[in-house]
């Protein structure tokens, strides 16, 4: 391709097999590209064991216990708790669960063991007295791990398995309710007929049944593959393994691909029925498959993820804490950033589309929680997983007028004009740029006034109302130019402008919006004016307790800012009396 001009690389890419040359995919007719997900899955946490055994510093007992509290509440109903034969922390923690009475009715526990005897008998020590419990084997069947780690061809690694596998049943007998789950770890590297052989032995010794069905949990150990690959091994197996409605086909993909959640995914399409994860992606090396993500693009799909994210923040700080391990700010749904637009035409869409959705909401008499949502760049509300908008746009040097708007109408709930938001932008830009920071809420409500206000102090004013319109009797300086006169008009801002005007240049108030802002003691009005003087045109603001003092306060600060530039030491006071919306003979009058 001519227009690829990208050269071979220095990596010794030739040093690496496809997946195709490692393990054979026998399916060629798939069904589930066409399917479509619809329900969630049965989640099954694997943090306190898996994503424990990842850590530098492993939880200590109160961090499992703080975990575990946090899995139950979010609504987890299987939960896998620990390698209890392998570490004496784990054994204490299973014990306290089970003496301490700490697992509700509804929950199972998740206990994990290897294939050998003796640690199947610790594993059934440590759930003496738990009710609702899954022991967990696994081996490890693909070729390589069988040649360089086990020294077993496939029958001698068959029968090592299913002579554990009978160790589990007896110890099953000896505590009623237990169920059985099998993993042949490095599924996705190994033979898919050695596998089907395997699991299909043990749902027979198990005596699977639709009222005990047994997990077959086939994991993506270590990823090889894109997800396509992993989906046709996970519908192979659906398709073909015995007593199907008797086994519980579960899945546990990592993340060395970066594609875990893809995996997990189209799994779930090929027919699984469970994933064993962790919360935010926690694993060794590149990480389990992050549930959190999962069930929430389930919740994006309109899909229940029966999993509660009400509150992810607070889920996130545990999840920190227990693991001392901080989330990534673009980590989906859970990061700092993940709702938070900096460009200038994102942010400017999102805007549009908040008063779209608010004006749909209060036109078919929803609460804005609970309309359809349809928000360009935001694919869930961020108020469904306990955030608000504070964060959602923030103002940098990529940012625009919409950005640079939505933070003053949300933080100070004024509507800036569309040309004053043009016009503010590009000041803002400036400022950005050369900081190189962002800017907040109350920074950018600085930058406004301190760039349209009037340059001085507006002493004292009064308002009279005339029989044929408003009088004005004015005594001001805009820069060095003292003025004094009066003049009769419609309102005060016309009035005002009438008495700013000369010979030469008059002065036209050309738009004019007035705002309320604040509230009991604070409460104030916010006006923006944009006034001509000859051929010249500017913006200005004022901002005051009184509605007529903000307005003459935009004037001033309109029409200093068309003529000359002011200094900032410049002082303006003007008198006006005018009274448009007094009744006749009273005098409201102000000073500032």
């Amino acid at each position: 391709m001519h227009w690829n001009r990208q050269t071979p690389s220095v990596m010794p890419s030739n040093r690496y097999r496809s997946h195709t040359d490692r393990v054979e995919i026998p399916i060629t007719e798939r069904s589930w590209p066409t399917r479509q997900l619809t329900e969630a899955p049965l989640w099954v946490p694997v943090d306190l064991r898996d994503g424990n055994q990842a850590l530098a510093e492993p939880m200590d007992p109160g961090r499992k216990r703080r975990f575990f509290e946090l899995l139950v509440a979010m609504g987890y109903k299987e939960i896998e708790v620990g390698y209890p034969s392998a570490s004496q922390t784990d054994f204490d923690f299973v014990r306290d669960l089970a003496e301490q009475d700490l697992v509700p009715d509804d929950v199972t526990i998740v206990v994990f063991t290897a294939a050998r005897t003796d640690l199947i008998e610790r594993t059934y020590e440590s759930v003496r007295g738990l009710a609702n419990v899954v022991v967990h084997m696994y081996t490890a069947t693909a070729p390589t791990w069988r040649d360089v780690v086990l020294g077993h061809d496939r029958d001698s690694l068959h029968r090592l398995i299913f002579d554990a596998a009978q160790d589990v049943a007896r110890g099953g007998d000896r505590h009623p309710g237990t169920r059985f789950e099998f993993s042949p770890e490095v599924f996705n590297l190994t033979e898919p007929d050695f596998v089907l052989q395997v699991c299909d032995s043990l749902t027979t010794l198990w005596d699977a049944s639709t009222d005990r069905p047994v997990i077959h949990n086939l994991p993506a150990t270590v990823e090889i593959s894109t997800p396509n690959a992993y989906a046709d091994q996970i519908e192979y197996m659906h398709r073909n393994l015995a007593r199907r409605d008797s086994v519980i086909l579960s899945v546990h993909p990592h993340n060395d691909r970066g594609t875990g959640v893809a995996c997990a995914e189209l799994a779930v399409l090929a027919g699984a029925q469970r994933v064993e994860g962790c919360l935010f992606g926690n694993g060794e090396r590149t990480g389990n498959v992050d549930l959190v993500t999962l069930a929430l693009n389930l919740h994006a799909q309109g899909v229940d993820p029966m999993i509660d994210f009400s509150d992810i923040d607070a889920v996130r700080r545990t999840v920190e804490y227990c693991n001392r391990i901080e989330v990534h700010p673009r980590h989906p749904y859970g990061g700092d950033l993940v709702y938070t637009a900096f460009s200038g035409t994102h942010q400017d869409a999102i805007k549009k589309g908040f008063a779209r959705h608010r004006a749909a909401a209060a036109a078919s008499r929803l609460d804005p929680d609970r309309a359809p949502w349809d928000v360009p760049y935001l694919p869930i509300d961020p108020h469904d997983v306990g955030r608000d908008y504070e964060a959602v746009i923030r103002v940098n040097s990529q940012s625009g007028k919409g950005g640079v708007a939505y933070l003053l109408q949300e933080e100070y709930g004024v509507d800036l004009p569309r040309g004053l938001q043009i016009d503010f932008a590009r000041r803002v830009q400036r400022a950005t740029d050369g900081s190189g920071t962002e800017m907040t809420a109350p920074q950018l409500w600085t930058l406004l006034q301190d760039s349209y206000s009037h340059v001085g102090t507006l002493h004292r004013w009064a308002v009279d109302h005339v029989e044929d319109g408003d009088r004005l009797r004015i005594a001001a300086t805009l820069g060095d130019t003292p003025i004094d006169g009066e003049a009769t008009a419609s309102d005060p801002a016309r009035a005002l402008a009438r008495v700013l005007s000369t010979p030469d240049a008059e002065t036209e108030v050309l738009s004019l919006t007035r705002q309320s802002i604040g509230s009991g003691r604070d409460a104030a009005t916010a006006t923006f004016v944009q006034c001509r003087v000859g051929d010249r045109t500017a913006w200005g603001v004022g901002v005051d307790r009184s509605a007529t003092g903000s307005t003459l306060r935009a004037v001033l600060a309109s029409a200093s800012r068309v003529s000359a530039p002011a200094r900032p030491d410049d002082v303006a006071e003007v008198t006006v009396r005018c009274g448009k919306d007094l009744p006749d003979g009273t005098v409201d009058t102000g000073r500032a």
